[in-house]
């Protein structure tokens, strides 16, 4: 084809930007519509593994990441009370041997930013906020959508990156309300020059307990530690990421267990809170010209950290699907074939590490540290996580 490309997308968080300049980088034109008014650092810290950090490498953002990545050396599990410690699995050099990319943790609107950035130098098309696609159809030459300021625009494709609350997923799959899994997730942000020196070192935690457990990892650089804590609670349905909460009330949660974790909630700037929900996987993404990605398609439990990751490997499949010499209708089908099953196993793996982490039999000193042992052994580990670090989405057969 010699003509350009037009593609369309809805949503310009991580989803939508990645794609954006997947598509740019194989020749396409890209409009991308943002709902929101304007374009700022929201939520808290990402892990991006090897299977996602390949992706920004191949989109050239590798140089412009490094400032604020933060490269940890490795991943421990500690016992909620006591505090001891296994190796979870190595970082930084030993994950580059192994699966030939990073595992870079990163604050997501330092992520977001570098997305944007690299997105405004290389389109000749802003970004269009308060743009929120409302409606849309798809057609013989490609598709029709309309925004809530009542303009109607057309492309070769429409791809809904627009989150989990996406208006276009409830179009095309009907209602599917997502459901309150039983779980309360506090987070925050913690400089890690106001906690002890032991709580600096550059490695990502996760502490597990009966009925809760707390993951911390260093963003920014290092400069701040990314704490969120997962307790079971039954009644609370918020779901905002914006919803205030008070170290009282965090502390009343996690205030019983060990003296590190005490320590570094404490000294979050503003602990927020929200209810974790959450849906069976569900085919149906393409429809015609249409097509979901994103947590529009999988949202997923944060259990194991693949959210962005997903997002990052649907950006490269996609633009690779789009760029074959077939009818549109025909390519996004076969994104939605090629992705469908692996994030599925994400989906339903996450939500089995949920009962990983908060096992009853945690709460028995008795039992607590050979679980753990058993549970996180080496090759337990590896056959949990390597099969999503080797994955690559810019070299898996089409």
């Amino acid at each position: 084809m010699t003509v350009p490309r037009r593609i369309a997308i809805a949503g310009a968080g991580i989803a939508g930007l990645t794609t954006a300049l997947a598509l740019l980088q194989q020749g396409f034109e890209v409009d991308v519509f943002e709902q929101a008014a304007q374009l700022g650092e929201l939520g808290a810290g990402l892990q991006i593994s090897p299977n996602g950090s390949r992706v920004l490498q191949a989109l050239g953002l590798g140089e412009a990441l490094q400032s604020c990545v933060s490269p940890a050396r490795g991943k421990e599990i500690r016992l909620w009370n006591t505090g001891q410690r296994w190796k979870l699995f190595d970082l930084g050099d030993d994950c580059l041997a192994r699966f030939g990319a990073p595992f870079w943790m990163v604050h997501r609107g330092d992520l977001h930013r570098v997305l944007l950035d690299a997105f405004v130098a290389r389109s000749d098309r802003p970004v269009r906020l308060n743009a929120r696609v409302v409606q849309a159809r798809s057609t013989d030459t490609g598709v029709s959508f309309e925004l809530n300021d009542g303009s109607h625009h057309c492309a070769q494709a429409l791809l809904a990156a627009d989150g989990v609350h996406s208006v276009l997923r409830e179009q095309l799959l009907g209602e599917d309300k997502a459901q309150f899994t039983g779980l309360l997730a506090w987070r925050g942000l913690v400089p890690v020059d106001r906690v002890s020196e032991h709580l600096r070192p550059q490695v990502g935690t996760n502490w597990v307990g009966p009925g809760a457990h707390v993951i911390t990892y260093p963003v920014r650089g290092g400069a701040l530690m990314n704490v969120v804590g997962i307790i079971e609670r039954e009644g609370w349905r918020s779901e905002s990421w914006t919803e205030r909460g008070t170290h009282a009330e965090l502390l009343q949660d996690f205030g019983h267990w060990h003296a590190d974790v005490c320590e570094l909630m404490s000294a979050i700037d503003q602990p927020f809170k929200w209810a974790l929900l959450g849906r069976a996987p569900q085919t149906g993404w393409a429809q015609g010209n249409i097509c979901l990605m994103g947590d529009a398609a999988h949202p997923t439990l944060p259990f194991l950290a693949q959210g962005a990751n997903m997002a990052l490997e649907d950006a490269a499949v996609m633009a690779r699907c789009l760029a074959l010499d077939e009818p549109t209708e025909q390519a996004l089908a076969r994104f939605e074939k090629l992705r469908w099953q692996r994030t599925a196993d994400i989906v339903n793996r996450s939500r089995d590490n949920a009962q990983r982490f908060h096992n009853p039999q945690l709460s028995d000193p008795a039992k607590a540290v050979a679980y753990v042992s058993s549970e996180w052994a080496p090759e337990k580990v590896r056959r949990r996580y390597d099969w999503l670090f080797e994955y690559d989405p810019l070299k898996v057969p089409l």
